[in-house]
């Protein structure tokens, strides 16, 4: 079963976002991608609370990130985020950073389903399963 969705969210830079040369800072670039990462999920009727509230967690795998250009203090950006599940316990989000249209950054995020109890890799729960087939190849606003 594959199963890909696309969502814009937005966010501005905060003052505290950005280092001393004025650029946001390399490391919140992750910080954008959680904001993409939960407001697809909350945005297709399930919030990361549930799916730890069902028991499951999604840790990180893997990260990356590749900067184009720099976002500055005040810049409203667009986060365009794809989740991307072909089965087994992993889950992928594609994200692309965008400001006035032109994108600045892109990367992804790799997870992978546990239990809370026994922190081993599972198939996703049948809450996520049930809430993101019923959305599957749908662009979202």
């Amino acid at each position: 079963m594959e199963i890909h969705i696309v969502h814009s969210s937005f966010a501005r830079v905060r003052y505290a976002d950005t280092d001393r040369m004025g650029y946001l800072y390399n490391g919140n670039y992750l910080a954008f991608f959680e904001v993409g990462r939960t407001e697809i999920m909350r945005a297709n009727g399930l919030k990361y609370k549930d799916l730890e509230d069902e028991g499951y967690l999604l840790p990180l795998r893997d990260a990356y990130a590749r900067y184009l250009s720099p976002a500055y203090y005040d810049d409203y950006l667009e986060i365009r985020t794809t989740l991307n599940y072909t089965g087994g316990a992993l889950l992928k989000f594609d994200y692309e950073i965008l400001r006035d249209g032109e994108k600045i950054s892109e990367g992804y995020t790799t997870h992978v389903f546990v239990t809370k109890d026994s922190r081993s890799p599972v198939k996703p729960p049948k809450i996520f399963l049930d809430t993101v087939t019923s959305k599957t190849n749908r662009e979202l606003p």
